[in-house]
């Protein structure tokens, strides 16, 4: 496991700005592993800034609703439940495919949350996960 972006400078920090309309740069601190492909990045988030701070429940809820209105099914959001740890997350369980699972982790009273992506980076190279972002956002069928 080795993580890297540790200027907190990564690629794709301006973009998630943009998209999540987010007054500050969010804190992307991505990692690899001794693996061939597949990814996962962790997102954390001080959700005090927000004029009405969600819950853990309320996030969660959010982004499983967002995506479970999209057609297609590609992204699956895990179950919500507060855990110290996970016992295992394979950063290889999606790999050749265009799925992605996204957990939410949250602590309520210090008003903050973790965003967990696990997914196949390498697959479908960037101009493929372009393509399938604008198909996400377009709302086309796979």
């Amino acid at each position: 496991f080795l993580p890297y972006g540790l200027t907190l400078q990564h690629k794709h920090v301006p973009e998630l700005r943009t998209y999540a309309r987010l007054s500050h740069d969010p804190i992307m601190q991505p990692a690899v592993g001794n693996f061939a492909q597949g990814m996962i990045t962790v997102v954390p988030l001080q959700l005090g800034g927000l004029d009405r701070v969600p819950t853990g429940a309320e996030l969660h809820a959010a982004i499983a609703d967002h995506y479970a209105s999209i057609d297609g099914g590609v992204v699956e959001v895990a179950p919500y439940t507060h855990m110290e740890r996970i016992p295992e997350i394979d950063p290889e369980i999606y790999n050749g495919t265009n799925r992605m699972k996204v957990y939410v982790f949250a602590n309520d009273e210090r008003a903050q949350a973790l965003l967990m992506a696990v997914y196949d980076n390498l697959g479908k190279g960037a101009s493929g996960a372009a393509v399938q972002n604008l198909d996400l956002m377009l709302g086309i069928k796979h």
